[in-house]
């Protein structure tokens, strides 16, 4: 059963069952205050929702008039006129007429998922259009990222009069300029921060420049990139071009490459992200798409896919071409019409994967080694900054990741290359803005070059100056660093006994979803159970089971738990009574559905007559 929780004052907020301090240092709090406990009431009353349905969405906001809306988001609703995004209708009109004249147009893109996806999705649609157009993904070791000058005489040697990047060159001055130089018109397609300094194109379309006004920059890159498709689709209707030999091709058809890149890339799931993605997950459903099918059977992806399967196996799949093998893979497979290829590309991004979880393995060691060494005993530094020769530039993102999660603060990892030049990463914690910081550095010449968002930033430094790059981000974010670290939260939606943990209760909760950034996943506590089973599986995981006051049973999985406060907590507490907090999901084999609970947090009972068992 569900059970209530109880409304807390907003001066002096009590702790969720009584969790001060649980056994990894966290402050267990109930997501709702009196009014959102109020708001969650009412849901349950006007649109007769589960309790526990209805504490989750008043958890995120959502207010009892759009209840129905957000349970069903649907792109029709949320996708806003294109032409409120600053130079979008130059972008569609420039595009419509590469179309229409037939032009070569080249497709610069990023070498990641959402990059990859973009790229795709851009391709398609003008080879809908009777287009065979070039596409270029640059070597992540050779090229770096975005638009270089040599790509670009390449791209224009063969032919090229339209360039469009996608998922890059809000940055890139001086290469658009040679395209620019050499007769190119250039559209940009981009999301990533953007400063004052802005390249000369005829179009750059990035809801995040200062004069956009738009509110779509939480888009990842590739629905940005649906979105200007749509302002296309309109301008060639009104010129006559679709006919019935050349249709209009079907924009919505494609949503499984805006949900990969979306979720890939840790866009928030909110407003129409929520959409795309939820609708590209009924068609990932479907196993329609040659490429995305061939990819969920090589990721060995069993039952239907949900969003943290593009996340966690799908996307790194994608990635591992751009990080380790070949940048063009992901893009290929995408737009492969053979099942037979498709397989075959599948496979090699598949053992790509195998090969970057290896070298990743060994970077992290090494990274978390000198990580603990510069923080020490006193927890000193904000900023995590590590670097080292020899570490391969495509897993350097993942090791600052982890780095990030181990140590609840903003973390760098920077591979330096023999010549002096070191590319590196950094992952942010919620309320850090690492992008703002980065571009300062590079407009104060710390940097030789570096951009990104504020959760996730890309560098590029001379050795000697690491440093003061270490100094310049001790001294940028400590005070913002300090204030996201105060108090080590975690919020409860509600608590619930083993009893309750069924197929049923996951699939009410997930109407909730698609989860990820920007909408989580709802936290449960199961209030004193004891933990009877605890044993490594994998690759430092901990197989789990508890038992409730009633004798049912929970299955559980502690991720990545070996080594770490979760995992040593859990280890050293078996047969004990413990409040346990996580999420539930649902496990699939040989056709079989089982329901586990994702363990994120445990703490000490109280002894007193207020446990619930």
């Amino acid at each position: 059963m569900t059970l209530p929780a109880t409304a807390l004052p907003v001066e002096a907020p009590q702790a969720f069952l009584g969790v001060a301090r649980s056994l990894t240092d966290k402050l267990w709090r109930d997501r709702l205050d009196p009014r959102g406990a109020a708001q969650a009431l009412a849901m349950v009353q006007r649109h007769q929702l589960p309790e526990l349905l209805a504490r989750v969405l008043a958890g995120r906001g959502v207010d009892i008039d759009a209840v129905a809306d957000f349970l069903d988001p649907t792109i029709r609703k949320l996708l806003p006129d294109p032409f409120t995004v600053t130079e979008m209708e130059a972008a569609a009109k420039r595009i419509a007429d590469g179309a229409a004249k037939g032009e070569k147009v080249a497709i610069f893109g990023d070498y990641d998922v959402d990059g990859a996806t973009s790229a795709a999705l851009l391709a398609w649609h003008l080879r809908h259009c009777g287009l065979d157009p070039l596409i270029h993904i640059p070597d992540r070791i050779f090229e770096g990222y975005g638009p270089n000058v040599e790509a670009v005489r390449g791209l224009a040697a063969k032919g090229a009069t339209l360039l469009v990047t996608v998922d890059c060159g809000t940055t890139s001055i001086e290469p658009l300029a040679e395209a620019k130089r050499l007769g190119m018109s250039v559209v940009v397609i981009d999301h990533h921060q953007a400063g004052t300094e802005l390249p000369e194109v005829d179009a750059l379309v990035n809801p995040n420049r200062l004069d956009d006004l738009s509110g779509l920059g939480h888009l990842a890159a590739v629905g940005l990139v649906l979105v200007t498709l749509v302002a296309v689709n309109r301008e060639l209707r009104q010129r006559g071009f679709w006919s019935t030999e050349m249709p209009e091709p079907d924009l919505l058809g494609m949503l499984h490459h805006v949900a990969l890149g979306t979720v890939a890339d840790v866009a928030p799931l909110i407003g129409l992200n929520r959409a795309f993605v939820a609708k590209g997950l009924i068609a990932m459903r479907r196993r329609d798409h040659v490429g995305h099918t061939a990819l969920m059977d090589v990721a060995r992806l069993n039952g239907p896919p949900e969003a943290w399967h593009l996340g966690f196996m799908l996307g790194p799949r994608i990635n591992a071409g751009g990080r380790i093998g070949r940048a063009d893979l992901g893009v290929r497979l995408l737009l492969e019409g053979d099942s037979v290829e498709a397989a075959r590309i599948a496979a090699e991004l598949d053992r790509l994967n195998s090969e970057r979880r290896v070298i990743e393995q060994a970077a992290e060691a090494q990274a978390e080694a000198e990580a603990l060494a510069s923080i020490g005993l006193e927890d000193k530094l904000s900023v995590i900054v590590t670097a080292s020769e020899g570490w391969h530039p495509g897993v350097v993102g993942l090791v600052a990741s982890r780095l990030k999660e181990k140590f609840s603060r903003p973390a760098f990892a920077i591979a330096l290359e023999p010549g002096g030049i070191g590319t590196g990463s950094g992952r942010s914690i919620a309320g850090v803005d690492i992008g703002k910081a980065v571009r300062q550095a590079v407009t104060d010449g710390i940097l030789l070059k570096g951009g990104g968002h504020a959760m996730a930033a890309g560098v590029t430094l001379r050795k000697e100056k690491l440093a003061e790059f270490r100094g310049y981000l001790e001294n940028a974010l400590a005070q913002d660093v300090a204030e996201a670290r105060h108090v080590n939260e975690l919020y409860i939606d509600g608590a619930v006994s083993a009893r309750a943990v069924t197929t049923e209760l996951a699939a009410t909760l997930n109407r909730a979803g698609p989860f990820g950034s920007g909408n989580p996943e709802a936290v449960l506590a199961l209030p004193a159970h004891q933990l009877v089973f605890a044993d490594e599986v994998g690759q430092a995981h901990l197989r789990l089971r508890f038992k409730s006051g009633d004798g049912a049973i929970v299955n559980g999985i502690a991720f990545r738990s070996i080594g770490q406060k979760l995992g040593n907590a859990l280890l050293a507490n078996r047969g004990q009574q413990l409040h346990v907090a996580g999420s539930l999901s649902v496990d699939r084999y040989q056709g079989v559905e089982r329901v586990q609970f994702r363990v994120i947090d445990v703490a000490l009972p109280d002894q007193g007559p207020s446990v619930i068992r």
